[in-house]
């Protein structure tokens, strides 16, 4: 099935012209570990970014003008960095974790910026177009291809606040934290008692990690 899928005739065209629908599937596909609908929409979702702000080779010439934000950590992320070339290493790719299925892609050439989101009611819209196949991934694949743009997502123009240390190629101070004495970039502190501490040390209650010397 996913053969057939890569290789069906696509109605959707990108303003992306150096590589097609099908062939981002497919470097979607090897990124990801797998076809799905959420990569299939991540695709889609990316490439009108970018042809809303008329970034044509983000990466090429243009590498250098776009930072996405992203705002889910599923597998539409995947594709959206793949298209666009954003990644957190490079510091153009900026996760904020609020479970929505939406991006915001900004331009820093222009500083123009457009948020997409994906509509709530794609899911009925594949589940009406395909009702004769059972599995629901399957109806989404094949209709999240040939939906349009307006069937499957919002739009918005936004402004976006980038604050200088946020910006790629930033070289920002480091220091070490007195309490823990590691290593801290990009500004990341608080102060503590009046001194500066790194951030799981000022807030330990919000640490993803706990001390487990009893596994030793």
């Amino acid at each position: 099935m996913l053969r057939m899928m890569v290789n069906a005739q696509v109605t959707v065209k990108g303003w992306c012209e150096m590589e097609s629908f099908n062939e981002l599937l497919v470097k979607a596909e090897a990124v990801h570990g797998h076809m799905c609908a959420g990569q299939i929409l991540g695709v889609r979702m990316a490439l009108l970014g970018l042809e809303r702000l008329e970034i044509a080779d983000p990466h090429g010439a243009d590498r250098k003008r776009l930072v996405t934000y992203i705002e889910i950590d599923r597998c539409a992320t995947d594709a959206i960095g793949m298209v666009t070339g954003c990644r957190l290493g490079k510091r153009a790719l900026k996760f904020r974790d609020w479970g929505k299925m939406a991006a915001t892609f900004a331009d820093l050439a222009s500083g123009r910026a457009v948020r997409i989101v994906a509509l709530e009611n794609s899911r009925e819209l594949a589940r009406a177009r395909y009702p004769h196949i059972e599995s629901k991934g399957q109806q989404q694949m094949l209709a999240y291809r040939e939906l349009s743009d307006a069937e499957l997502f919002s739009e918005q123009w936004v402004r976006i606040e980038l604050d200088p240390a946020e910006m790629p190629g930033y070289k920002g101070e480091r220091f070490l934290c007195p309490l823990c004495g590691e290593g801290v970039n990009f500004g990341r502190f608080a102060e503590k008692e009046g001194q500066r501490v790194c951030l799981s040390c000022a807030r330990p209650a919000l640490r993803y990690w706990s001390p487990a010397d009893d596994l030793q």
